[in-house]
């Protein structure tokens, strides 16, 4: 198995150029054999409050188009966040592009304080997703500062936990304990996706990371420099094989 964690630099109210970078992304990352890339909270749009309404894709938004194609084209299962319009509600969500051209909707289904001004939590768009014998469970942000989000994903058998976030570099020591408790104590290997430098004009932490079942941190980007972590493992003792990273200039 072969999976990326984009780390991304978003431009603010400039969904295209957000999508260039996501564009660029996939296709470095499927120069080298990746099989799913995840990008960070709210990647297309950047992380928005007030402006969400006016940003939010909904499920047939003909702004992902090139992201399925991609999706289709180099096999690869591509997921990606922005608010997310279903209904009369709005959420924070990600998109789940698959090789076979149909999507699924992940929710965040913890808040951060502040954010039910401008957003729905539902628990009913949580699709586990496989790539191959593995089980994918997916997270946003707050949603991992709940053990219990992490446990029900254990509980349906998850082997592989995947938070999109975007934590400030305050936050990131305690997002990384987290995640490395979380890998130990449910046996699950981890991928974590985060903004670097700035977004919604607050700075971002950076250091997206993965974590094995043991709860080893395997490896990590900085946290100021746009870039893949691609992460390579084989299952003759459960190890990762390799690790590779890819700058961006941005």
């Amino acid at each position: 198995m072969r999976i990326a964690a984009a780390q991304t630099k978003p431009t603010r109210y400039n969904i295209e150029a957000n999508l260039i970078d996501h564009y660029q992304m996939i296709e470095a990352a499927a120069e080298k054999g990746v099989q799913l890339i995840v990008f960070p909270e709210m990647s297309i749009t950047g992380y928005e409050h007030s402006a969400a309404q006016e940003l939010a894709f909904t499920e047939t938004d003909h702004r992902l188009d090139i992201l399925r194609e991609l999706a289709v084209h180099h096999q690869m299962i591509i997921i990606a966040g922005a608010p997310i319009q279903i209904g009369n509600k709005l959420y924070i969500g990600s998109f789940i592009m698959k090789p076979d051209n149909s999507l699924l909707i992940y929710t965040k289904q913890y808040l951060h304080p502040g954010e039910e001004k401008f957003f729905s939590s539902s628990f009913d768009y949580d699709p586990l997703i496989t790539l191959g014998d593995e089980r994918i469970s997916l997270a946003i942000c707050a949603d991992i500062d709940h053990i219990e989000h992490a446990e029900n994903a254990s509980k349906r058998g998850t082997t592989v936990y995947i938070p999109s976030i975007f934590f400030s570099p305050k936050g990131i020591p305690e997002a990384h304990e987290l995640l490395g408790n979380y890998s130990k104590k449910y046996s699950m290997n981890i991928l974590m996706s985060n903004f670097c430098v700035y977004s919604w004009e607050n700075e971002a932490g950076g250091r997206s990371a993965f974590w094995n079942k043991e709860g080893e941190l395997i490896a990590e980007l900085a946290n100021n420099q746009s870039g893949l972590l691609i992460i390579e493992t084989t299952y003759e003792n459960e190890k990762v094989e390799t690790t590779s990273e890819i700058q961006f200039n941005s």
